[in-house]
């Protein structure tokens, strides 16, 4: 088990570790019911923290930033020193998290993403994970939400009797709803990305040795390029650029600027 605490990435505070002391946290505070706000970073997602202050105050408040992509656990490694075997993919994340749920009996809440797509990955979870106990599940309204419909969908996913909840609004804006909500809901919240999609069977993952040459983001640009290439064909170079000016001292890696959100966004 591996748990080194937080390490800068570009200003970014990124947790040092693995799948197995990642699961054990997330667990752990579900079954006591402590609020937690969780995300895995890939190079979209520290980026986005990179160029905006006030997404960068956020994340640095989460209790557990995973490094999502191979890119962020070698800038992990590089940059501080460390050995990171590997690096703690979301979606599989996603996958172990429902294996330790049914194991220890913790009930889950699936929102965002489509009611079809939601339906599909609980049906295909609790037949992977005998015992998955899924507390309710609730659609994305593609849209901010008012105040009145923020207090609505806290009270059903607390009424539901979950003991954690899986966002998936898409990056950012299941990070900044994890924000807001983690003290409301009081659970873990965690930000699982495209894994409803993947393990709903509706997008497929890259092959695994272009997952683990950090290729990944090739692979889901040619699966979705009108979407995605200006995250990747814009943001790869200016992550690896500012990392090198890192590694030479030529940029601050911590104390940078943050700024406060001031308003909810209320994604929902």
């Amino acid at each position: 088990m591996i748990d080194l605490g937080k390490k800068s990435v570009l200003g970014i505070e990124v947790n040092a570790i693995d799948y197995e002391a990642a699961v054990a946290r997330v667990i752990e505070s579900a079954k006591r019911r402590q609020p937690m706000s969780v995300t895995a970073l890939a190079v979209h997602g520290v980026m986005t923290g990179v160029q905006d202050k006030t997404h960068r105050y956020r994340l640095n408040r989460f209790d557990l930033v995973c490094p999502d992509g191979q890119p962020v656990r070698w800038a992990l490694n590089s940059l501080h020193g460390l050995s990171l075997p590997d690096r703690v993919y979301g979606p599989e994340l996603t996958l172990r998290l429902c294996a330790a749920a049914a194991k220890e009996d913790v009930s889950v809440f699936l929102f965002g993403a489509t009611e079809e797509m939601l339906k599909q990955f609980a049906d295909n979870l609790t037949e992977k994970f005998d015992g998955l106990r899924i507390a309710g599940i609730r659609a994305s309204r593609f849209r901010q939400i008012s105040p009145e419909e923020r207090d609505d969908l806290v009270n059903e996913i607390r009424d539901s009797g979950a003991q954690m909840c899986f966002v998936g609004l898409g990056c950012p804006r299941q990070e900044i709803f994890a924000y807001e909500m983690r003290d409301r809901l009081g659970m873990p919240l965690i930000a699982v990305g495209a894994a409803f999609a993947f393990h709903a069977g509706m997008l497929d993952q890259a092959p695994r040795w272009m997952q683990d040459s950090g290729l990944e983001w090739f692979y889901r640009l040619t699966k979705e390029p009108g979407r995605l290439w200006r995250r990747y064909v814009l943001l790869n170079p200016a992550y690896l650029s500012l990392l090198a000016m890192q590694k030479l001292g030529l940029r601050r890696e911590s104390g940078l600027e943050e700024s406060k959100p001031t308003d909810e966004l209320l994604f929902g």
